[in-house]
């Protein structure tokens, strides 16, 4: 069905096979699977408070993370992102790359997300391909 598939995956929830899973069965023969996941550095207010390393340490464990989290899977590549905001990282990400499809979960809304948005709202709202949302 699609020939470059990226699948957002959140480090923070146990929702990766899943949309693994669903990236395998979208995927056509011979077409790619890239697992990204969008890290979003703390604002500079917040880092001022920070020591002057800690956004690198925070981004190279979410980085050895985003490899446990596909270790098992030849077929599959992983890229960690960053960016100050999910959504528009990934759905940049997934037009310079020439992705066909963007496969992301999301969790029920709640209040917050109708003022702020969640990263799927986004990745909905601003991708230039098809969108496979998954609700979890």
């Amino acid at each position: 069905m699609y020939n470059k598939i990226i699948v957002a995956l959140s480090l923070e929830h146990g929702i990766s096979d899943l949309a693994l899973s669903a990236a395998r069965v979208l995927v056509s023969e011979g077409g790619a699977i890239t697992a990204v996941h969008a890290y979003e550095p703390p604002n500079t207010q917040v880092m001022a408070y920070l020591e002057e390393d800690a956004d690198e340490k925070v981004f190279q464990k979410a980085k050895a993370n985003l490899a446990e989290r596909v270790k098992d899977e030849a077929e599959i590549t992983s890229v960690l992102l960053r960016g100050p905001s999910a959504g528009r990282t990934i759905t940049e990400y997934a037009k310079t790359h020439g992705a066909d499809c963007i496969v992301v979960a999301s969790h029920k809304p709640g209040i917050k997300d109708f003022f702020l948005g969640s990263t799927a709202a986004r990745v909905v709202r601003h991708a230039h391909c098809t969108v496979h949302v998954l609700r979890v």
